[in-house]
């Protein structure tokens, strides 16, 4: 019989020090709801900012154009196959054509971000490159970098002349350079400044990868994105956005060069040693997706709900360094946030704490999600909590 006591010992002490992880299982419901073990509660940590993924009607919309005719090209369940094999069916060519239309760039879907993530830098990236890395970047951009022949150097959070600096040193030492960037970071919920980054890219002759993953569908005209927002689309080389999030389902896309798309189809493992997504996936991505669009209304909501939440935070005396729907109250003690979610959730809130090693030592905090269904009384009812408890 294998011996787990060393798996079972360092459990124990996940345990001991409060950074067990375990599965909860939740129910949805409209209006922002998550069902816990039967008890609605108001749910501030989903990533469904624009409230597409509770949207009865919207599903309804979907589902009511599916016939006999297009059951398995637009609404099967299986692909059974991966994309290069016999996985490529009619729904992804779709929803390819018409991301690329509104980026102005070829698009190539992955299963998920991680995917992506994981399987454009260790492709396009070799022995004699660097990639330089913001250091708060997402864990599946570490993963990448980790996966990759390139160095890689990680530069201070959103300190660009620290960025400049490095490239003055040492970018005459390798072939290709990349910089790469999340534009709305997942924990701080505060923004790349792409345009600067740009312009860096350029003077050093340098290839820039945004992950749009928190802003696509919350920021932007149309919805595009931070990208959209600062007036740098055509500047950015590789655009990575997600669709778990605003977009209300799974997967990922780049929109890129065409060279390097079709590099990517050749050379990326992530994209080639899986199975495709199923039809249905695709297919409700770019319904979705252009709902995402036109959902000028539901932005604007967003907006209003999170400005007020932050500037209740800010008057609260906590640091904040949001400037978007992702609102950290960064309260230090870990103890603290535990606390504070437990009495969150007897007031009918699913709040949840974020420690070590996820954040810095010192940092522990809630991380609210704002969507733009989330009851305004349900927030006074968090502020009401977070003053209380601390």
């Amino acid at each position: 019989m294998p011996n787990f006591d060393d798996y079972r010992s360092e459990l124990e002490l996940l345990n001991n020090t409060g950074m067990m992880r375990s599965l909860r299982t939740l129910g949805r419901g409209e209006n922002g709801l998550a069902f816990v073990e039967g008890t609605p509660l108001v749910n501030l940590c989903s990533n469904d900012y624009l409230s597409f993924a509770e949207d009865k009607n919207l599903h309804a919309e979907f589902y009511s154009q599916m016939s006999e005719a297009n059951i398995l090209d637009g609404y099967g369940l299986g692909s059974a196959s991966s994309r290069l094999l016999s996985g490529n069916h009619p729904a992804y060519e779709e929803a390819e054509r018409y991301i690329g239309k509104l980026y102005g760039k070829p698009c190539l879907l992955f299963n998920s971000g991680y995917h992506a993530n994981i399987g454009i830098l260790p492709a396009l990236s070799k022995k004699g490159d660097l990639i330089l890395s913001d250091k708060l970047n997402h864990a599946s951009i570490i993963d990448g970098l980790r996966l990759s022949d390139a160095n890689f150097v990680r530069y201070r959070h959103l300190d660009y002349a620290h960025l400049e600096s490095i490239l003055e040193k040492k970018r005459h030492l390798y072939k290709r350079v990349f910089i790469v960037t999340e534009s709305i970071f997942s924990m701080d919920g505060d923004l790349a400044d792409l345009k600067i980054l740009a312009e860096i890219k350029e003077r050093f002759d340098a290839l820039l990868y945004v992950d749009e993953a928190h802003a696509l569908g919350t920021r932007g005209k149309n919805g595009l994105g931070l990208a959209e927002e600062q007036n740098v689309l055509e500047k950015i080389d590789l655009l990575v956005g997600t669709f778990g999030k605003a977009v209300a389902s799974a997967g990922a896309f780049v929109c890129c060069a065409p060279v390097l798309r079709d590099y990517l189809i050749n050379k990326s493992r992530s994209l080639i040693f899986t199975t495709a997504l199923p039809p249905v996936i695709p297919h409700w991505i770019r319904f979705v997706f252009q709902k995402c669009v036109e959902a000028t209304e539901r932005r604007s909501l967003l907006e209003k709900k999170s400005n007020r939440l932050r500037e209740a935070v800010r008057n609260l005396g906590f640091p904040m360094p949001s400037e978007s729907n992702i609102i950290p109250v960064i309260l230090g003690e870990s103890d603290k946030c535990v606390s504070i979610a437990e009495k969150a959730m007897e007031d009918e809130l699913l709040v949840l704490p974020v420690r070590p090693p996820t954040v810095p030592k010192g940092t522990s905090r809630l991380r609210i999600s704002v969507c733009a269904k989330t009851p305004d009384p349900a927030l006074d009812k968090l502020i009401a909590c977070i003053q209380n408890g601390s």
